[in-house]
């Protein structure tokens, strides 16, 4: 039998050498490969202008309330005017909505909240549908978008001055305990947008009061306002011994995440609970004005720059370059053969130069390419988090120490200012003052800082700069505050703590915060363009997907789209819904921003987010899912066209789209809060291997995002070994440059005794110890604790009345036997154990 044909067998190599030529061709094509697969990820980063991003609360009017509506909806809004007009037209004769006077208006919404209230389903749809056409702004009568936006916010200001908002949640309530639907839809194979209609309906209405309520403008009229600080006091607080507004809505994810309600809307729920706890808490420019109060009222002094200013005068540094001379450096043989060359001794030079002179060249330029240990750690640490996130709902386990894997070289030019105020911690001064004092006189005096006898002239000038800088957080003072009460609870008696907004949603989120927490991230897990499809993860297309699937390619198209962008918009609300719970927290009491991200940490909220990261976040944010003929007003008051490929292909003119670029700085922000003074928490950022994806996410030209990468790299640099952070000296230049500088801290070269091994476990159970103290002294307050008085007297004690139950003397003499006369008492055993 004759041996196969393989192609190329017993031709001779050209230089006559086997093995030596085919070895050199394999490795000129795996270079070749390689560097066609680098310029494929980069492809359309080369050229990246920075992008025009202003960071706020949220976008523009227009652009929330359009992201309330899926594509597959549109043709609801006939329907609902339908609705309206058929239901105008026996009420009123020959006029339209616009051409009413006030009190008119007024006499017809009353009629329709009575035409609620039937027994028939049908009916009271119709009617409801005739109420959300006045909350979308009676686009019928109206010839501009603008005009339907004016007509929106005026309806549904009216429509809440007359009770709609507290009709819908009595109808929202029905609709939740609806066990009806919730069976029929887990009976159904696939979940569809029909089975959730009167969901839909009621909340759509909802978010539109809420969302047009909440936006001051100053043409507002006196009536107006007064209307908006009522219904943020009304969705702040229980209303009528019911839970706050928040809370049920939390209820609704969580059950839906439970499997119990798949045909939930599970993104016009995120989007309403987002904007309601916006709306009562504040947003970010809102907490920027609380914590500038309460560091007042503590009597810190106020703080030395505005931090949304500083961000927002910052330049973006430009991102990585890749050109032809990606490939030869690929190509190139190894250093060690290049040795004695002046070709080398030229590059070292070049290098030399680039760190010694003060300049503003772009950052980030003419990067070299990742090398193969580089993309093999990547690989590595993707298989890590597919993982980690398979365990959503376990505690993550501690995983061993990591390897330092090296990453590309880097440089950069130093900056000619700094844009942050150094800052010193109290306990970086005793840090400091305990090693000089070991050092020079061989002894240490505890957490005294103004003793200076015995130490050098030196040590006293660097002292007194840093208590120049020294900072003193409100949750420095929280913590002493909390370990006052905890040391001497009986002579500082009861904590008076106010009933704000925020506090009265953490008491009502308390007990069930795991589960809350839980099911938000299963929900961002299923919603991140990363995640793969698997069986056991949660539908979340059931308010999206058509009741007939599409069946042209125009159809398919059009519908891929729009899971895409249902998906984006998940992931902005659930982001910052997040950032906004833990900054609020963190202002309101720093033990209760500690259980909420202690949470989201055993929930595996941070490989969660690395995973996120992993892709092409240039592509992320420049992605057009959206096609503008279909967005709310605009569908309203045009035709819609015959829809084209080059339609749904075109989207928007904007060079990114700008809910995903919010969310991925929301994300960084979280991840930020997770692990900022948590060494252990950093260490997982280590392990995870994030330091390649974090530094892709880099190539975006945006400042904000690049000062949270920046950041996040930072608390790592100096666990990651020497070796990275000289072939990353870009980075760390541009670290230097951006992130707030902490005068004693050593993150750039790593001697920090933090660095070195230590129990990952001790400090969680140290932080959980306290959270659980803290939750246990304010918020359980059994009747019997051991500082409750006791009553000494027997006549007292006796002539207590106790309630008892109705029919209790029926049974009095059967009791008397059973538990008295029948039970021998051990009189010695009793005063041993009294």
């Amino acid at each position: 039998m004759e041996d196969p044909v393989v192609p190329g067998a017993g031709v001779p190599p050209a230089n006559g050498n086997g093995n030596g030529g085919s070895k050199g061709k394999q490795a000129a094509a795996k270079g070749r490969e390689a560097f066609r697969s680098q310029r494929r990820e980069s492809e359309g980063s080369v050229d990246c202008p920075t992008l025009e991003f202003e960071y706020g609360d949220a976008d523009g009017h227009a652009a929330e309330l359009s992201e309330l509506y899926s594509y597959t909806e549109n043709l609801e809004f006939t329907n609902n005017r339908r609705c309206f007009e058929e239901d105008f037209r026996t009420q009123v004769q020959g006029r339209e909505w616009l051409e009413l006077e006030e009190d008119a208006q007024k006499t017809y919404v009353m009629g329709l909240l009575d035409r609620l209230e039937v027994v028939s389903r049908e009916r009271r749809l119709k009617v409801a549908r005739a109420v959300l056409y006045l909350a979308q702004g009676t686009f019928g009568e109206c010839d501009s978008e603008v005009d339907v936006l004016h007509w929106s916010r005026y309806n549904c200001f009216l429509l809440y001055q007359m009770g709609t908002f507290s009709a819908f949640l009595e109808l929202l309530h029905m609709e939740i305990d609806n066990s009806q639907a919730c069976s029929s839809a887990l009976r159904k194979p696939a979940v569809s947008i029909a089975d959730s209609t009167e969901l839909r309906v009621l909340l759509s209405v909802m978010y539109l009061m809420v969302e047009n309520i909440r936006l001051e403008r100053e043409t507002d009229p006196c009536g107006w306002r007064t209307a908006r600080e009522t219904f943020r006091t009304e969705l702040s607080f229980s209303m009528h011994n019911e839970e706050p507004f928040a809370l049920l809505l939390f209820s609704m994810v969580t059950k839906f995440c439970s499997g119990l309600a798949p045909h939930f809307p599970i993104k016009k729920v995120l989007l309403l609970l987002w904007k309601v706890v916006m709306f009562t808490l504040g947003g970010f420019e809102h907490l920027q004005a609380l914590k500038i109060q309460k560091r007042a009222e503590l009597g810190l002094p106020p703080l030395a720059e505005d931090s949304i200013q500083v961000v927002k005068s910052m330049r973006a540094a430009s991102p990585p370059s890749y050109t032809l001379d990606l490939g030869e450096s690929q190509l190139a043989p190894p250093p060690s053969k290049l040795r004695g060359r002046r070709g080398s001794r030229r590059q070292l030079l070049t290098k030399q130069d680039s760190l010694d002179i003060y300049n503003e060249r772009d950052l980030f330029k003419t990067e070299e390419p990742a090398t193969e240990e580089e993309e093999e750690s990547a690989g590595d640490g993707e298989r890590t988090l597919d993982g980690e996130l398979d365990l959503l709902e376990q505690d993550p386990l501690v995983p061993p120490p990591p390897s330092q894997a090296p990453l590309s070289a880097e440089r950069v030019a130093f900056p000619k200012g700094l844009p942050w105020a150094p800052k010193v911690r109290q306990k970086d001064i005793e840090h400091f003052l305990e090693m000089s004092r070991n050092k020079f006189i061989g002894f240490t005096l505890g957490q005294d800082t103004d003793t200076l006898v015995g130490l050098p002239r030196p040590i006293h000038e660097s002292v007194k700069t840093l208590k120049q800088h020294k900072y003193i957080s409100i949750a420095d003072v929280q913590i002493k505050n909390e370990e006052e009460l905890e040391k001497c609870p009986m002579s500082l008696g009861e904590e008076v703590v106010p009933e704000t907004p925020c506090e009265v949603l953490y008491q009502g989120m308390l007990y069930s915060l795991p589960q809350y927490m839980i099911a938000l991230l299963k929900i961002l897990l299923a919603a991140a363009p990363t995640s793969k499809a698997k069986t056991d993860s949660i539908n979340i297309l059931a308010d999206v997907l058509p009741e007939e699937m599409p069946i042209t390619v125009l159809q398919s198209m059009k519908l891929g789209i729009d899971v895409n962008r249902h998906k984006e918009i998940i992931v902005k609300s659930i982001s910052t819904l997040l950032l906004l719970l833990l900054k609020h927290f963190k202002l309101n009491h720093i033990y209760q921003f500690e259980y909420v991200s202690q949470h989201l940490v055993f929930a595996n909220c941070i490989p969660l987010i690395l995973k996120f990261f992993n892709q092409n976040i240039l592509s992320y944010i420049t992605a057009k899912n959206s096609i503008s003929v279909l967005d709310y007003p605009c569908c309203t008051i045009q035709d819609l066209p015959e829809l084209t490929t080059e339609s749904l292909e075109a989207g928007d003119n904007n060079q990114f789209c700008w809910r995903n670029l919010f969310s991925c700085i929301n994300l960084l922000r979280l991840l930020n809060k997770l692990t900022k003074w948590k060494h252990s928490r950093t260490m997982m950022l280590v392990v995870f291997k994030s330091a390649p994806i974090l530094k892709r996410a880099l190539k975006v030209k945006q400042a904000m995002l690049q000062l949270y990468v920046l950041k996040l790299l930072k608390i790592q640099t100096k666990y990651l070994g020497r070796q990275w952070r000289k072939s990353n000296m870009k980075t760390m230049s541009a670290i230097y440059q951006k992130v707030r500088h902490r005068m004693n801290d050593d993150w750039a070269y790593g001697n920090d005794i933090d660095a070195r091994p230590w129990d990952f476990q001790a400090e969680e159970c140290t932080l959980r110890a306290n959270i659980e103290a803290f939750n246990s002294r304010r918020y359980d307050r059994p009747q019997d604790s051991e500082f409750s008085p006791v009553d000494n007297c027997l006549q007292s004690v006796l002539g207590q009345r106790l309630d008892l139950p109705e029919d209790f003397h029926y049974s009095y003499e059967l009791w008397l036997e059973r538990e008295v006369f029948s039970q021998p008492i051990c009189w010695e055993e009793l005063l041993q154990n009294h």
